[in-house]
């Protein structure tokens, strides 16, 4: 990384690199602070799209960690930006929670399940029979099939539950239709992040705890990357893919001298 331009700007994800569950990981507030203390743009990313960004700051504060809404940036508000971008005020059936109907209101969209462009899937922790039948027929009938993200389990005290990839996996298997995902690992989500911020490739960093989503994501991008081992990923899991990140770091704690490191002169 010496050799390449400094870093100006920083993306990092969220749970696995600043939290667990409701608890900060060490290390978390003393990186977003010294990045706000030195005036480096950055984002917090995350592929869950239940929750607001508002809803989110209040899950991080309550954690110890205090960041703007303004700096969370999430699979729903990608995709929400994605679809304004491709159909203007258009309509969508969704399965999800607040965190994707209010971003999908924000653009301007109507919600609907009288022939409407899209259904949109998203994360949520009551889907039911009927909303899945629903879709079914509605992408039957010509709908555009859209997720939020791809992730076919989420963590919670008891085990994995099954997220938006599982149900757009069932959705697929009845339909023949494949969704387009938005979220990570699809560098989309990546690029709408750094044109949030104003950042360049490369010169923006990548922090997550998957290889298969952060790392991945951060690398098609054209950004530099580092894996954090707080999360999934142990260190011997990084050897098994054919791409590495840039850095490997035990946890966030060990990224913070990295902002001076790698910062302009």
């Amino acid at each position: 990384m010496t050799t390449r331009k400094p870093v100006e700007c920083w993306l990092t994800d969220m749970d696995g690199v600043l939290v667990h569950e409701e608890s900060a990981i060490p290390g978390a507030a003393d990186f977003l602070a010294r990045l706000q203390e030195t005036g480096r743009r950055y984002l917090v990313l995350t592929n869950n799209s239940i929750f607001t960004p508002r809803d989110l700051r209040a899950r991080l504060s309550n954690s110890g960690i205090d960041i703007p809404e303004k700096a969370i940036w999430t699979s729903a508000l990608a995709t929400a930006q994605f679809l304004d971008d491709q159909r203007s005020g258009g309509s969508a059936y969704v399965l999800g929670e607040s965190g994707l109907t209010t971003a999908l209101h924000d653009v301007g969209y109507v919600l609907s399940d009288r022939q409407p462009d899209y259904v949109v899937l998203g994360e949520t922790r009551t889907y039911s029979f009927e909303a899945i039948t629903r879709a079914i027929r509605l992408i039957e009938a010509g709908a555009r099939f859209i997720a939020t993200n791809p992730d076919a389990t989420g963590p919670s005290t008891e085990g994995s539950l099954p997220a938006t990839g599982s149900i757009a996996a069932l959705i697929t298997k009845a339909t023949g239709v494949d969704p387009y995902y938005v979220g990570k690992p699809n560098p989309l989500m990546m690029r709408s992040a750094l044109n949030r911020i104003d950042a360049h490739s490369e010169t923006t960093v990548m922090i997550g705890d998957r290889m298969d989503t952060d790392v991945v994501s951060g690398l098609e991008a054209g950004l530099r990357t580092i894996l954090v081992l707080s999360g999934s990923t142990r260190p011997a899991d990084v050897e098994r893919h054919p791409f590495v990140p840039t850095r490997v770091c035990e946890s966030i704690a060990d990224v913070v001298p990295l902002i001076d490191e790698f910062a302009p002169a």
